[in-house]
């Protein structure tokens, strides 16, 4: 496995990459970098770790609005439905659901999403 150094948001980070995969890494730190950068340049979000749950959110969302929708059983999240939202983001999504599962272990249980 490679080992690439990149910087986000202005810091540097030492990331495994498999071999071969080294243009679509690039690509993805290119797009948090910008998605985070955007939400930090706005001004009403400073801290780091916020910024970068905004911009996770923001890509997760983008991806699930071109993708085709998945269909996938109901599950339970943070003991409440996940059903779909107001913007028609479809929640059941198993990807979506990866995602907030792994944003939930990431902050703890003081800063649940769902």
């Amino acid at each position: 496995m490679k080992q690439l150094e990149v910087q986000i948001m202005g810091q540097s980070y030492l990331l495994a990459c498999p071999e071969g995969g080294e243009q679509r890494l690039l690509e993805a730190v290119e797009k948090v970098d910008t998605a985070m950068c955007k939400i930090r340049d706005a001004g009403k979000v400073k801290a780091r770790d916020r910024i970068a749950v905004l911009a996770a959110l923001n890509l997760a969302f983008d991806v699930s609005d071109r993708s085709p929708p998945v269909q996938a059983p109901s599950f339970a999240h943070s003991e409440l439905p996940v059903q779909g939202n107001s913007n028609g983001h479809d929640l059941n999504d198993p990807r979506l659901a990866n995602l907030l599962q792994r944003l939930d272990t990431a902050l703890g249980d003081d800063g649940r999403l769902i």
